[in-house]
Order: structure tokens, then sequence, then C-alpha cells
């Protein structure tokens, strides 16, 4: 397996980057670039900084690789002045070289790009992408001389240490010669499938470790390793892999399979995405069984390896605006409209917030770059911020106190959310049900100025609703029609339509003027009915504009009012 080059030292690599940002320049004037810019890469050199010198990952891998894209990016649309030092490594770097520097992995960013990759190659292998910490290994005649971190792939720390402490690295070999090694140290799982459990913060519990000053010997079993390289073995990838097997390390043959064609590369890496492994990984690592002689390898990225990575979980978008949208019992819930982004096979450009008081905590701004993945593989779900924007722009927020089961019940201003909630729920399943009535039909109607209250709707004839902006004769007909069919719905069925509190198992009868003379302790005498329902059923027949609707229905003729 190759190196997990998080970060990578070219920012330049190609990544599955499926967002706006590869062709959409933001339009912004040079002062506000020239921030935006170097407040991201402030904040990228902060997780280099935390991940490589202390251990500690404070993004997710993936959020990680999209952000440094999206840095890359922002730099090609505003050129700076100058370019500051973006090597993420430049803190990782230790006192001890490498023997043989550690090479980087270029990643392809599709199935084109794979297939680009493979043409015309010969003797290619594929490999799971372990997700876990690179190391090099030092035997001298057979004894475990030297255990470095990757570091800046030419130096690197002292982990000998640690290592005595790691039963997956053997502190004896059967080798009289001096082998070097080079490998990943992986956090040991059980019947780890990637496709569902995602990495789990496996590496970076790994990456912890390490960071300590000594790790117990029980931490120490936690950690395996896994062997991808032995940069001055034999030629052949067959005989490298023999070898490896021979010298205890099993699972670098077991996990290397030969390719003919991008075909079994596209299967493989479906088979190690979804199936049981004992680590975690994010994509596979194409390679060459042929590669140059260890004195030519550099710390960076060569032609003979390559990474395809799984598809992000975890996507970083741009917020273009937040929308504060009111239901119709008055919950106020953001909602952000975000750079149109595909995950799986969905394309998401807007995501629920979930409440006020969580946006509040958020404080999320147009400009923000946020994280979103999918809940139960269907529903667009927001994880967090990951990067602000400088320019902080104030919203105007709706009053959470101005909003209630009992406001809204006309288009004033402020109103127009909750309003049309309040339609939606009464042509709907649970209320009237009109046949072919839906949020679309009201906007027509609210509109062109035919709708200023809940229900008056009822009074609209065929002649004015032909002459409404996007209905023609047939579709006017038909809302008409539907419109009409509500006349021969239930009491019962008017009262939900309406907006009245649930009742479980409560008599309503088939008299309004009998509901709205119930005290609060009557209703609450009712089956089913505790205080506080009681309590909104008192005010909901009580409401000024909740009566107003009961006369417009009683004078349109319906039944029980």
């Amino acid at each position: 397996m190759l190196p997990l080059l998080l970060p990578i030292i070219c920012i330049f690599v190609v990544l599955n980057f499926n967002t706006a940002y590869a062709s959409i320049c933001p339009e912004w004037a040079s002062p506000r670039a020239e921030s935006e810019i170097l407040s991201l890469r402030e904040q990228i050199v902060k997780w280099d900084d935390s991940y490589h010198r202390q251990g500690i990952s404070l993004v997710a891998d993936e959020l990680y690789d999209q952000s440094v894209q999206r840095l890359a990016h922002l730099r090609s649309c505003f050129p700076l002045r100058a370019t500051p030092d973006d090597n993420p490594l430049k803190t990782a770097a230790g006192e001890h070289f490498h023997p043989v520097p550690h090479t980087g992995v270029n990643k392809l960013p599709d199935e084109d790009a794979v297939q680009t990759w493979l043409n015309g190659k010969h003797d290619v292998w594929i490999q799971p992408k372990v997700d876990g910490v690179a190391v090099t290994l030092v035997y001298e005649r057979g004894k475990l001389a030297k255990v470095i971190s990757r570091g800046d792939g030419t130096k690197g720390q002292d982990w000998t240490g640690h290592a005595h402490q790691i039963p997956g690295i053997p502190n004896q070999l059967a080798w009289e010669k001096t082998l070097i090694l080079q490998g990943e140290l992986y956090w040991r799982l059980s019947d780890h499938v990637q496709a569902d459990a995602g990495s789990i913060n496996a590496r970076s519990k790994v990456a912890g470790l390490m960071a300590r000053t000594s790790i117990s010997a029980e931490e120490g079993a936690q950690i395996g390793l896994f062997v991808w390289e032995w940069p001055d073995g034999p030629a052949e990838m067959t005989e490298r892999l023999t070898g490896l097997r021979a010298l205890g390390f099993a699972d670098s043959a077991r996990f290397s399979e030969p390719l003919q064609n991008f075909a079994q590369a596209r299967n493989w890496r479906e088979h190690w995405y979804t199936n049981p492994l004992p680590f975690a990984t994010d994509g596979v690592v194409i390679r060459q069984g042929e590669r140059p002689q260890s004195e030519r390898w550099q710390a960076k990225a060569p032609y003979w390896i390559a990474a395809w990575k799984y598809p992000f979980a975890k996507v970083l978008v741009g917020v273009r605006n937040v929308n504060f949208n009111v239901g119709r019992s008055g919950k106020i819930t953001p909602v952000l409209d975000v750079d149109p982004v595909r995950l799986d096979d969905r394309k998401v450009s807007r995501v629920s917030v979930g409440s006020l008081k969580r946006w509040q905590a958020m404080d999320i701004l147009p400009g923000d770059q946020v994280s979103i993945s999918l809940a139960g593989l269907t529903i667009p779900r927001l994880d967090g911020v990951v990067t602000r924007s400088v320019e902080r722009t104030p919203l105007n927020v709706p009053n959470a106190e101005d909003y209630h089961s009992l406001s809204c019940w006309r288009p004033v201003e402020g109103c127009e959310s909750q309003f049309r909630e309040r339609l939606k729920w009464l042509s709907g399943k649970r209320g009237l049900a009109l046949s072919g009535v839906g949020p679309g039909t009201w906007d027509k109607l609210i509109d062109s100025g035919n709708l200023n209250g809940l229900l008056d709707w009822m009074s609209l004839e065929g002649a004015q609703l032909v002459n409404i902006p996007g209905l023609g004769e047939r579709s006017a007909a038909k809302l008409l029609k539907g419109f009409q069919s509500a006349r021969e719905q239930s009491f019962e069925i008017w009262l939900k339509a309406i907006g009245l509190p649930p009742v479980a198992g409560a008599s309503l009868g088939d008299s309004w003027s009998a509901l709205a003379s119930r005290s609060i302790a009557q209703w609450q005498a009712e089956p089913g009915i505790g205080p506080s329902r009681a309590k909104q059923l008192h005010a909901f027949f009580n409401d000024p504009q909740v009566q107003a609707l009961s006369t417009q229905l009683r004078d349109q003729g319906i039944k029980g009012f």
C-alpha cells in the first residue's frame, strides 16, 4: 500500500471534486479575494500543523482535500502578488532521514482519468488504500533498528520506541542484510465495511498515539502494519510479494491483485469498498509492478503510482443563501441554498439546518463552507461549518416569538412562508385531499392577488381562474372541479384542514358552536386530551381569525359550521 498523503505536497493534484468550484470563480473585488484566500490558507496551515506535529486531526480527510482544492481554484481565479510556501508537511519534518524517500501519490478524479492512466501500461496491480500513518522500517541483520515517521517524505520523527510496543511490527526478521520497508500503521478493525461505516477516525487514532511520548502495550496492540513497499526488493512485483509473505507480511500479498483492464480495477474498488476488511480505507492504489531504482525516488508523486479514491461521504459546499422557512405550526427552519453538488446519485442544492437554535449556534452565513452528507442514503444532512467567509453580512432573521400555531392566516409581509404551509396542509392528504392542487397552484393564486385568506379560493369562479397567469381553460376547469369537491367533505375533515390541533380519541360531534363553547376543563375531560392539548384546543376555537374562518365556512354552506 502507498502512503496516505494527507496533506499532500502538491496541492495542484487533481481531486474527485464535484462542486461548482471547478469552473465558477466568485465575483469578488480584489481586496476581498485576497482576504478570503489568505484566511483559507491560514486555516489549512493550522490543520496541517495540528495533524503532522501534534497527531490531532481537526477535519475529516476528504474535507481537507476539498479545501485544498478550493484554495488552488481560488488562486487560479485571483492570482496573488506573492504565493506563500504551501508545503503542508513543513512542520512535520523530523531529524531522521529516510534511507529511501516516501513518494506521494497522484489522485485520479474519475473513471475516465483511471482509464487514461491505465492506457498502454502493463504489469499493473491494485491494492486497497489503507487509511493509516506511513512509516519507514529499517532492519539491520534481521533486527529492527529504526522506525521513522513519514514526516515531509525526506525526514521524519524517530518512532522506534513506540514500535517496540506494537506487536504488528516484528522486532526480528529472517534477513541477514539491511532491509528497508515502507508501510502503513493502521487502527485494527473487525469486519470493517467502508461503504457503511466510513473511516470512523481510524487514522487519527493512530496518529494521536504515535504523537505521544510513549504508548502502552494495550494501545500498541490496537495498531497493525501493512507493508506496501520494499524499495530495494526484487524487480518483479510477484517476487516482492512472495518475499514479503515469507518475511511474515502476508497481507501485502493478500491485498494485492494483478490488473488486466479497467473493468477489473472498478470491480476490485467496489469489492474492497463494500466488503469487510481489517482496516479503514479511502480508495485504491493502482501501480505498475516495475518501478525505477530506489536511488531515483523523490518525496513527490511519481508516474508509476496513482490513487482512485472512494466517493466522498462528506462534501464541501459553499452557502449561497440562508432561507428561514416558517412551518404551519410556526416552527422556523433555516434552509441553506448551497452550490449544487452530487452526493451518491443525488443532486443537492438545498439542505436543512434543522432548527433556528442550531443555526444560531452554527452562525452560518452566505459565503461559508459547510460539510454535507446523506442521512440514510437519501436525505441531505448538514454536518457542520468547515470554514467561514471573511465577509460576515448579517441576515434579516425572523423573530421566533412572532410565530406560533395561531399566527399568519393571511399572506402579509413576514407571513408568506407559514401561510403557504397552511395552504399545503389544507389541500394535502391529511386535509381536504384536493386533486391536482399543490404548492405551485397556491403560488399562482397568491401571486395573482386572488388569495388573501386561507379560504378565499372557495369564492373564485371559472372566469376568474382562466385569467390567472399559468392557468389555461382546461387547468382552470379542473381546478374549479377540485375546489367544488371540497364542499362534500365532512365536518371533521374540514376542522383538520383549517388546522385543528390533534384530538386523539376525543369526540368532536358535528357542531362548531358546541366545540367553540367548551371550556379548558371540558376539553381535558375528553379521552386522550391532556392539560397542554386542552389549552391549545380552547385557544384554537377562541382565536378571532379562526372564528372568522368558521364564519366563512358557514356562509359557504359547509355542514357543521
